[in-house]
């Protein structure tokens, strides 16, 4: 680990192969060294753009290899915790897929392996790496909109195949667990805000899952209105409602797939500012930070307690829902 940390892939998930892995072969500081999956064909695509790549027939073998420096967790929601844990014990740092856990008492399980093991343990949330994101914290904290009424997100896809992880509430699906951390913690994420009070709490539950969730919420300064769902048309969306000006992002989620990402600052009269960034790659940023974080000492942006504040928020929601 002189220069780079030599990652290992802990399954051959589809995400993994088209967005993340080759993310962090590229990205600075890191290279893709490893993966395990019982099943060696699935690993083709990956030693495509990794030549070299080393291949385990399970998990447990691949963290027993002294020559990987950190594993990345793009396993089932419900696996994530008692993955993480084995990987950060077996002396591994992880970037663990999000949902990080599926409640708040498995982070705090991983906060305590962290500390313990001294192993970086993250959540990979790609968002808050984004440069847009940090544009709309800087509006808002310089008062660019003055004082924020309300702020409204959305974010959805349709998937109704009853056989795919993310319907299957054993395997943690439903819209809350796989994207609500989008809809209700950017908006923690660029406001710097707590929730006070939930107001209202609306969900269409399928096959066991919550395909569909609608939230009211107060905030100290504001009312938020957030929908997540797994039954609509695909749609994302931020706006934050000022007295002086409206922040719009068209593109927060998933940016170079959903489209381009951008931040739009409405002033009255029709005037509207805009700034762009076509080309960033928010999935290399989130592991170019990770690198710098383990290789450097540098700050990781938002520690596993950041998680923890969106998993609390989360759970209260799927609580109030299911009462």
């Amino acid at each position: 680990m002189a220069d780079h940390l030599r990652w290992g892939i802990l399954g051959a998930a589809n995400f993994a192969r088209q967005q993340m892995a080759p993310a962090i072969h590229a990205a600075r500081g890191g290279a893709v060294s490893a993966i395990a999956t019982s099943a060696p064909e699935k690993a083709e695509p990956f030693a495509a753009f990794a030549p070299g790549l080393r291949v385990f027939d399970s998990y447990d073998a691949l963290l027993a290899d002294p020559e990987i420096d950190a594993v990345y967790i793009p396993l089932p929601n419900s696996m994530h915790v008692e993955w993480s844990e084995k990987a950060a014990e077996a002396g591994k740092h992880v970037l663990c897929e999000k949902p990080i856990a599926m409640e708040v008492a498995g982070i705090d399980r991983l906060i305590e392996t962290r500390d313990r093991t001294g192993k970086l343990i993250a959540e990979a949330w790609m968002i808050s790496h984004h440069p847009q994101f940090a544009k709309a914290r800087e509006l808002i904290r310089d008062g660019a909109l003055g004082r924020i009424v309300r702020i409204d997100s959305t974010h959805s896809f349709y998937n109704d195949d009853l056989d795919n992880i993310r319907n299957r509430p054993e395997t943690g699906g439903g819209a809350l667990g796989d994207i609500g951390i989008y809809a209700f913690g950017a908006i923690r994420l660029i406001t710097g805000q707590e929730p006070e009070e939930l107001l209202a709490v609306e969900t269409d539950w399928i096959n066991g899952i919550d395909a569909s969730t609608h939230v009211m919420a107060r905030f100290p300064e504001f009312l938020y209105s957030g929908r997540v769902s797994m039954r609509a048309a695909p749609w994302q969306e931020i706006v934050v409602h000022g007295e002086r000006a409206v922040l719009r992002l068209p593109v927060p989620f998933n940016v170079q797939v959903f489209g381009q990402a951008s931040v739009e600052l409405h002033h009255p009269g029709g005037h509207v500012e805009s700034w762009r960034w076509p080309a960033e790659n928010h999935y290399v940023l989130q592991v170019e930070a990770f690198n710098r974080a383990v290789l450097e000492h540098a700050d990781w942006p938002l520690p596993l307690e950041f998680s923890r504040g969106t998993q609390a928020w989360i759970d209260r929601i799927r609580a109030t829902a299911k009462a």
